[in-house]
């Protein structure tokens, strides 16, 4: 047997492995999944943005136990999104704190909308993002459903939307890019 033949069929012989192996974790863990899965309340449509596939990732990582990665982009989503709100309304974001303050003196966000995204801030962002020794001791699985619960929260706020006779109707249209037609992009999950 020539080398290349042989290197394909080991390759053959590995790749029907793994996918043994992986079919297998699949099963043993599908029952915590969906469990974790129905665990975050997440709003099915949000505005088809820069950081929506983010956003649906994130929840896909917590739901197959990716929880560092989990709280990783929801940190990262949580700030894309404060972002996003900020060049929607005109506000520039200097210090966070003050920007926070703004928002919500001017009633751009609500106070709970404002404590969920500052929970998130606050979860050990600074130690994550620059992989910082104290993340050995983080409890991520924790974090990272505390962070996605109120992750949740922020895109109702934000995006929440009602349906009447068939017609999305989004509840703050500013953060929506609806078409002249009445229709709005969406992502949903």
């Amino acid at each position: 047997m020539k080398n290349s033949d042989h290197d394909k069929a080991m390759r053959n012989v590995r790749r029907y492995q793994l996918k043994d192996e992986l079919r297998q974790v699949f099963e043993q863990t599908i029952d915590e999944r969906i469990d974790r899965y129905f665990e975050i309340n997440h709003q099915g449509i949000i505005g088809n943005h820069h950081f929506a596939a983010a956003s649906s990732q994130c929840i896909d990582l917590y739901r197959d136990g990716y929880f560092i990665s989990a709280v990783m982009v929801s940190q990262a989503v949580n700030e894309g999104i404060l972002k996003f709100i900020a060049e929607r309304n005109h506000i520039l974001q200097d210090n966070h704190q003050q920007f926070m303050e703004e928002l919500l003196s001017k009633g751009v966000i609500s106070r709970r909308c404002a404590d969920a995204s500052e929970r998130i801030w606050r979860s050990f962002r600074n130690d994550v993002h620059h992989m910082n020794p104290k993340i050995s001791s983080i409890p991520f699985k924790q974090l990272a459903k505390q962070n996605l619960q109120p992750l949740t929260e922020i895109e109702k706020e934000i995006f929440g939307v009602d349906i009447v006779e068939g017609r999305l109707l989004p509840r703050l249209p500013l953060y929506w890019d609806a078409h002249n037609d009445g229709t709005v992009p969406v992502f949903l999950r």
